[in-house]
């Protein structure tokens, strides 16, 4: 029994603390609700995740899409999306995600959240690569 706390014990001290948890958390949720409003070609539910910076950078939702189409074509199709590791850190969450996209090959996408001064959210970039590849 004794073996059995201490290995709880230990697997619970590597875990992230309850606030950054639900932060990676609430980060997720963002991002999932953006690959699926992609996955809908809904534009405007995309673009309502992005940060105000990017919203400055592509000003209607219609050219945010067309960016990521053009892009991001694993992020706007694909046949996996699962989330890796996550960092929280001075009230920005970056989120590793881990792609294959509709030909079958492995991407690596790096997300950056940011909370909003509403409290929100917001997704401010997103770093897509080829898997096994460095930047």
């Amino acid at each position: 029994m004794r073996t059995i706390i201490l290995m709880l014990t230990a697997l619970l001290s590597f875990t992230l603390p309850a606030s950054a948890a639900d932060d990676v958390a609430n980060a997720q949720n963002v991002i999932r609700s953006q690959e699926q409003a992609l996955g809908r070609d809904d534009a405007a539910a995309a673009y309502s995740y992005a940060a105000p910076a990017i919203r400055e950078m592509f000003p209607q939702a219609d050219i945010f899409m067309m960016m990521v189409q053009q892009n991001y074509a694993p992020v706007y199709r694909h046949k996996s999306f699962e989330f890796g590791e996550a960092h929280v850190e001075a009230g920005q969450i970056t989120q590793h995600v881990h792609i294959v996209d509709a030909n079958g090959e492995a991407w690596e996408a790096l997300y950056t959240l940011e909370q909003q001064p509403d409290g929100s959210l917001k997704i401010v970039g997103c770093v897509l690569q080829k898997a096994g590849q460095s930047v």
